[in-house]
């Protein structure tokens, strides 16, 4: 115990050696590039609702400073500290997502939001940063184990259960499928056997179609938005509304876009553009080049994360650093499904470019963990 103490007092929590000098100026590629997205996709529903053209950038800037501070602070801090939050940060997500549902709702018949005060945040993007830590953990101190005996993959697949359950619950089913499959990601990057796997997989998909299948079971604003993407031509100004506007942004956009600032679709059209159907806005401002441009940049936060990870002298960093680029990866995959029509519309955020403090926040931080676990790895910086 004195030992543990003494290295604490001796620095030993600070992380040596320099960061990934490509890993951040792609974060900062991304973020710089939402924040303008931003402005230009919010100005006007922001100048409708709030009398100030000005409203979401400025506060989505104040959070960017912040995350980036909170970025470059965690990425000093010595991977392997991580681990303390790996079950403390389970407790405090399962606290916060049961809690959610005795505190007065923030939106009637959501449960998404606690508020304090005008501040506001979800707890399932605490969730998803704490499940990544825990399975990244859990993975590494039970190596041996998960491969062997089934009852670990009981005990783990329960955990995503729980927590992927209690977020649909909150009535937000595109956080649900996101838990689902980070969940199923890190079990099979942990080492669990294939079959596993495929059996997570599998169950995740089948739970899918029964419900695009059966939408009556559902609660009504979920069943009636895969009403719509099954019938395009139901309730056009009502729940296919926000959908057929994104279309005809994309498509409007073409090969070059209408340029920065001229999109048409925000001005009361697609609705909150500033939120999950940004990139909508960016088809059509910046066209096919700039969106597969935005596209490619979060392919290589992908790649880049996975090059850290792969040099990474620790399962545990491998695991924390492959799991948070996935989580990005997917729910940026995600979004562009739901904007494109490829998927009911279950809104889910794209990440740095989706109106946001909080979620922005919380966002950096996870890449000041990569950066960090980029420190240890032994590769070229």
């Amino acid at each position: 115990m004195e030992k543990k103490k003494s290295s604490l007092l001796n620095g030993k929590w600070v992380a040596k050696g320099n960061f990934d000098v490509t890993f951040l100026l792609i974060v900062l590629a991304l973020l710089i590039t939402g924040l303008v997205m931003l402005f230009s996709a919010g100005y006007s529903y922001a100048y409708y609702k709030y009398d100030n053209s000005l409203h979401f950038i400025i506060r989505q800037g104040i959070f960017a400073v912040i995350g980036v501070t909170a970025m470059l602070f965690i990425s000093k801090i010595n991977y392997n500290y991580f681990r303390i939050f790996a079950l403390l940060g389970m407790g405090v997500s399962l606290f916060l997502l049961l809690i959610v549902f005795v505190l007065p709702q923030w939106k009637e018949g959501f449960y998404r939001w606690i508020a304090i005060g005008s501040f506001t945040f979800q707890p399932s993007e605490i969730a998803k940063i704490a499940i990544v830590l825990f399975y990244a953990w859990a993975c590494e101190k039970w190596e041996k184990e998960i491969k062997k005996d089934w009852k670990f993959a009981l005990y783990f697949g329960a955990v995503a259960i729980v927590f992927a359950g209690l977020v649909a619950l909150e009535n937000h089913l595109s956080g649900a499928v996101l838990m689902a499959a980070i969940s199923v990601a890190m079990l099979y990057l942990g080492g669990f056997n294939k079959w596993w796997f495929i059996f997570g997989v599998g169950a995740v998909m089948a739970l899918i179609i029964f419900f695009v299948a059966n939408p009556d079971l559902l609660k009504e604003y979920a069943g009636e938005r895969i009403v719509a993407w099954l019938d395009k031509d139901y309730d056009p100004r009502g729940a296919r509304w926000q959908t057929n506007q994104s279309l005809n942004a994309i498509g409007s956009g073409g090969f070059l876009g209408q340029g920065l600032g001229e999109s048409k679709q925000k001005h009361l059209y697609v609705s909150e553009p500033q939120n999950d159907f940004i990139f909508a806005i960016v088809c059509e401002e910046l066209g096919f080049v700039g969106a597969t441009a935005i596209i490619l940049l979060f392919a290589l936060l992908v790649w880049r994360g996975f090059v850290i990870a792969m040099n990474c002298r620790s399962k545990f960093g491998a695991l924390l650093s492959m799991g948070i680029v996935f989580q990005v990866g997917i729910q940026t995959i995600l979004n562009i499904l739901v904007v494109t029509d490829t998927i009911p519309n279950t809104g889910i955020s794209l990440p740095f470019f989706s109106y946001g403090g909080t979620s922005l926040v919380m966002l950096l931080a996870e890449m000041g963990m990569v950066l960090s676990v980029s420190r240890a790895s032994n590769l070229k910086k």
